[in-house]
């Protein structure tokens, strides 16, 4: 290698895909703690028939405040990178995401899980996630291939979730929870090194000055019936992934492959994260090359038809790695189609913003659907009512995205053909 490489825009993929699969296996792997969390430190209630039971909805609370908190603050924590630069932002957020972390092993109660979990890692998670990364990514990737790069982007968190979540999985079984989770936060100190190298190798690309100031941008976009549009398809997008993410391991426990159930759900996140890799850069590769709303519309369908077959299937460990398998092409193959549009309408210099407001639906989705799963199956003792919802979710948003106008803004193309 020469020393370009280490200035070039790949190297600055390969430092994003490192970030965020640190970032993003970790957070994939709180599924993993909400049994033996909830056992550990012995949360109970009443449910809806008078019987004392575990109480899972603490950790699914603490787990949902951090999704919404994660969504909320993306925005502005995107603004903020839009503003005065990403590398700030990013350094100051991995800490933060690793000392929650570190705090999640200390707490004890509802309080300080909810603090841990919800605030600290909320927070720390809104500065190194998706959208900040695939920001960097879309301004330093050639135009012609910008879908595929924020592809790969959204892979590396998917390698995370398929190398992290089993060894999260295993550590809890080997040495407990609160060991697991020190290692998770020691791990996630890698963000660290990570964003000195992008501050490196991107320094020119990222103080770059724009002729479209923040506001201008946030108008245009809000002015903007497609962008509205991706607002409210990509909620679905939340509600339907972290459901199976937080709820998977519980969902199994209460099925008859109870006594595998922990294994089978480690390794069915897992196989989702190997299948994503290759439909998530798949979508990224077709999405170069057509209309990313019809492919978008027809993923939803296909996903909630495998959630329903899946569902109506008696539960055993082949239906479960089937399940895994399929779902797995389609997982975060939304991802860099959605915020490819975005990217397409109103260009690439305010994706952290305008893709931070996109990715807020989704984490509201993300939040409504793992604090339900929890309120559902501990008044109900079963999951049922929860899989009808992110079921005919998945069709109302495919319904959602064949109208967009996805034609890119008038200063955009005014401003190739000046550049031509």
């Amino acid at each position: 290698m020469t020393n370009a490489f280490w200035r070039s825009p790949r190297f600055v993929l390969i430092c994003a895909v490192g970030i965020v699969l640190f970032a993003y296996g970790g957070r994939q792997s709180l599924g993993m703690f909400l049994r033996p969390i909830t056992e550990a430190l012995g949360f109970m209630t009443t449910n809806a028939q008078g019987v004392l039971v575990q109480d899972f909805e603490v950790m699914s609370f603490a787990t949902a405040i951090q999704v919404l908190i994660y969504g909320c603050a993306a925005p502005f924590v995107g603004a903020i990178a839009d503003r005065w630069g990403p590398i700030k932002v990013l350094m100051t957020s991995g800490l933060v995401y690793a000392f929650g972390l570190f705090m999640m092993a200390q707490s004890t109660s509802e309080a300080g899980l909810i603090l841990s979990v919800g605030f600290l890692m909320g927070l720390g998670s809104s500065g190194i996630a998706l959208p900040m990364l695939l920001s960097i990514v879309g301004r330093v990737a050639p135009e012609e291939r910008r879908t595929f790069w924020l592809a790969v982007v959204v892979s590396g968190g998917t390698a995370g979730q398929m190398l992290i979540v089993p060894l999260s999985n295993w550590m809890i079984g080997q040495e407990g929870w609160v060991f697991a989770t020190i290692v998770l936060a020691t791990m996630a100190l890698m963000v660290v090194p990570l964003t000195l190298c992008i501050s490196h190798a991107a320094s020119n690309e990222l103080n770059k000055k724009d002729k479209q100031s923040l506001g201008q941008a946030i108008r245009e976009a809000g002015s903007h019936r497609g962008f509205w549009l991706l607002v409210m398809g990509f909620y679905v997008c939340g509600f339907q992934v972290q459901f199976i993410n937080n709820h998977l391991e519980n969902y199994l426990h209460k099925t008859e492959i109870a006594e595998v159930g922990g294994a089978m759900a480690a390794t069915a996140i897992a196989l989702i994260g190997l299948f994503n890799m290759i439909g998530t850069q798949t979508a990224g590769l077709i999405g170069d090359k057509f209309r990313k709303k019809y492919i978008l519309a027809n993923l939803y369908m296909a996903r909630s038809a495998i959630f329903l077959i899946f569902f109506i299937v008696p539960v055993s460990k082949v239906s479960v790695i089937i399940f895994a398998c399929s779902v797995g092409l389609l997982w975060l193959a939304t991802v860099p189609l959605t915020s490819g549009i975005v990217a397409q309408i109103f260009g690439p210099r305010y994706l952290a913003t305008l893709y931070g407001v996109v990715f807020l639906s989704h984490q509201l989705g993300s939040f409504t659907s793992v604090w339900l799963g929890g309120i559902i199956v501990t008044q109900t003792g079963s999951y049922d009512f929860a899989w009808y919802m992110i079921i005919v979710a998945g069709f109302v948003a495919a319904l959602l995205h064949w109208p967009i106008d996805d034609k890119p803004m008038a200063r955009i193309a005014a401003e190739k053909k000046a550049a031509a």
